[in-house]
């Protein structure tokens, strides 16, 4: 007598098992994506301030060596009108920060030129500019240069006689204060406070 034998049944997944480890897979790549995102959009957070710590501290150098060269050096206008070797504003925007002619103006192409040169600061749609003058007297200035955006806003202080003042107001046309302090509240960084001295560069 032949006996049949039991036939096993397939190996394999049923549909519950199969809908199930889907869904488990689908979260799992969901949450990768996000997290993904989310280092994404970090990096380029940090990368953005990084970039403005670098600009502040450019600026800040700059102003340092300008301000640190600062000369009493009255100058003339284009109408040749004289200007006060030193013009210290509160930083109200569109109106000058800081003017001023400073020594060390490098001439490498040895062009008939003075090693002096007029500097101004000026605060314009919520950047930083400046700009040179290619003559000390009697020139037009030149475009001015975007050295920071996002500023909101600017405050200066001058340092005389011992005492810090919200206004440049000497009646010595060749004064330079001892100190400058310059506030700037700029977006994303919140108020940046510095000091420079002033004509101590020669």
């Amino acid at each position: 007598m032949i006996h049949a034998r039991a036939v096993p049944p397939e190996s394999g997944f049923t549909l519950i098992e199969l809908m199930v480890a889907l869904s488990i897979f689908a979260l799992i790549a969901a949450a990768g994506v996000s997290l993904l995102g989310y280092s994404i959009g970090a990096q380029a957070a940090a990368g953005e301030r990084l970039d403005d710590v670098a600009a502040i501290r450019r600026v800040g150098a700059l102003l340092a060596s300008d301000l640190a060269q600062a000369a009493p050096r009255i100058s003339r206008d284009a109408e040749g009108r004289r200007q006060a070797a030193f013009l210290g504003g509160t930083g109200a925007p569109e109106e000058p920060a800081l003017a001023f002619v400073r020594r060390g103006w490098s001439n490498e192409d040895g062009e008939a030129r003075s090693s002096l040169q007029k500097v101004e600061y000026r605060l314009i749609d919520g950047a930083l500019t400046r700009r040179i003058w290619p003559m000390v007297d009697g020139a037009e200035p030149m475009p001015p240069s975007t050295l920071l955006r996002g500023v909101r806003s600017l405050s200066l202080r001058y340092r005389i006689g011992g005492e810090w003042r919200e206004r440049w107001d000497s009646k010595r046309p060749g004064a330079l204060p001892q100190a400058v302090e310059l506030v700037a509240d700029i977006e994303r960084s919140g108020a940046i406070r510095q000091l420079f001295l002033v004509g101590t560069g020669y």
